[in-house]
Order: structure tokens, then sequence, then C-alpha cells
């Protein structure tokens, strides 16, 4: 494993539906690496979060028109990721919450965020802020939506600094964990 770079030294490249397969595996580590506490962990895995389940999820959004992955990488080695596609408000918040967002998340473009990892030595160097920009700029939305575990102070941490707001709690299934819906408004990003 390389050593941690400088900001300018990280490259982001983006990908579309028919380049991804091939990065499957890379993308699955980063993540593994960016969530040790949910690796090797049998209950991470029955409540689809883990890397085998990563591996189904990219699978299925594939379809999705406009669907986006990002990759940054230093002196060669993939460091973090992100993915995300332009998706109607039905589909992505789901008949219990659709109401409860502001009229423009569910009438204006909206891209669902759907993975953004870095791997622990590159994170708090701005990497994931610059994965989040390039989606925004390759899928020009007007809202952004992503969940985020409650526990994923990290991720959290960097939500807020992005500008992401809670909208309410999310679960993809009746018995799976439950999610902050977090939202934002492009354009309102802080400073």
């Amino acid at each position: 494993m390389t050593t941690p770079s400088t900001r300018a030294d990280v490259v982001i490249r983006p990908y579309g539906p028919g380049q991804v397969p091939p990065l499957m595996d890379v993308v699955a580590d980063i993540w593994a690496d960016a969530h040790p506490e949910l690796v090797d962990n049998p209950g991470a895995e029955a409540l689809g979060l883990s890397a085998p389940a990563l591996h189904r999820q990219i699978s299925g959004h594939l379809k999705h028109q406009g669907f986006t992955l990002v990759v940054a990488y230093t002196t060669g080695t993939a460091v973090g990721f992100g993915y995300a596609f332009p998706c109607d408000a039905a589909y992505w918040f789901g008949a219990d919450l659709v109401d409860q967002v502001p009229e423009g998340a569910r009438t204006e473009r909206l891209m669902g965020l759907c993975e953004l990892a870095v791997r622990p030595p590159w994170q708090s160097q701005g990497i994931g802020s610059r994965l989040h920009a390039e989606l925004l700029k390759a899928i020009a939305p007007s809202w952004s939506s992503l969940l985020a575990l409650p526990s994923n102070h990290r991720g959290q941490d960097l939500y807020a600094r992005l500008g992401y707001e809670y909208a309410g709690p999310y679960r993809n299934t009746p018995d799976g964990p439950e999610f902050d819906l977090l939202l934002l408004r492009v354009g309102t990003q802080p400073g």
C-alpha cells in the first residue's frame, strides 16, 4: 500500500456503466477499508452492509440512465470512490417519505448518492469532497440525497460540511437498519 499523498497528487476519473464491472473488486476493497466495523460481521451481511452486498447493489444500479462512478487515484492506486445516478423522488424516497421531503426534492432533478468511501489513510484530505463535486458536475442535479448510518460519524461530519441536512429516518426493508436520510439543495453548500 502506498502512503497518503498531497491533494495535488489525487486524480479523479469518471466511469459510465459499461466501464464499471472491471472496477467492482477495487471499489469493494475501498468500501471494506473504509468500513472495517462491517467487515467479517455476520450481522452486517444479513443487513446488506458488506462487500458482496455492494457488488449486488452496484450491479442493480447500473441500469439507471446517467449512472456515474468516480474513482480517486494517487500514484496509480485507487484510494476512494463514489457513485450516484439521477432518479425520481418516488423511487428514491419511497412511499413513506416522498410526501415529507421539500417540494423541490420531489419535482426537480434529483441525484441519489449511493456510496462515497475513502480509504482511512487518505481521509480528511478533501478527497471525499472532490469525489462528491465530480458527481454533482457529472449529474447536474438540483437536489442530492443519500442514506447514512447514524453511527457513521466521519461520514456524517463530511455530509454536514457539504451542506446535507437531516430529512428523516429511512429503512430499505422493514427489518433493515435505520439510516438517516440526508438532503442537499445543490447550490446551497457551505462556503
